[in-house]
């Protein structure tokens, strides 16, 4: 099974990138194969709403004008068995790359055309807080409406706070065990 893992973090030692961690660990126990990519290190721009409506190609045929990193993603995105999204929390929402990438895959979802390959693709979210933890329960319940709105098949949203961190490490590992068999192995 192929998973990509989009993570959403600035900082590569952070909770996030722990986090993370102990998924892939439970994922790759599970005999999944991990691709991870760190969004900040690709050029994803955020939407510039084309046309007069604020909708341009992605509403009429389900593709991005912008000339970035976008597509590619994308088509990793397609090529995965399973797609994980993780976040940290900021100010009670997901980080800003993570939001930008979304925000650009729910409107190429619009379309019929760009849904192909994501509706219905196993998706699982993590979003994790520091400060006072309250906001990781708000991003992760954006993240499970925009993952819906792409008509993803999403497994589980899990919020995690300072409050609870060591536990939801240990949990991160015995999800990406169970997710490693929830997806048919050997490609999309």
């Amino acid at each position: 099974m192929k998973v990509l893992v989009l993570v959403g973090s600035r900082d590569p030692k952070g909770r996030t990138a722990r986090a993370t961690d102990a998924l892939v660990a439970g994922l790759t126990a599970g005999g999944a194969t991990v691709s991870r990519v760190r969004l900040l290190d690709r050029d994803i721009r955020m939407c510039v709403q084309r046309g007069e409506d604020g909708f341009g190609d992605c509403l009429e045929k389900g593709v991005c004008k912008l000339e970035d990193g976008f597509a590619a993603l994308v088509d990793e995105l397609r090529a995965a068995d399973l797609a994980v999204f993780a976040t940290p929390v900021y100010w009670g929402e997901m980080s800003e790359i993570m939001r930008a990438f979304l925000d650009r895959l729910r409107r190429i979802c619009l379309h019929d055309e760009g849904k192909k390959g994501i509706a219905g693709k196993p998706a699982f979210a993590l979003c994790v807080a520091g400060g006072g933890g309250g906001g990781s329960f708000h991003s992760a319940d954006v993240m499970n409406r925009v993952l819906g709105h792409c008509d993803m098949d999403i497994l589980d949203v899990l919020p995690a706070r300072k409050q609870n961190f060591d536990l939801k490490l240990e949990v991160l590992g015995l999800t990406g065990r169970w997710l490693a068999g929830r997806a048919p192995k050997g490609g999309a």
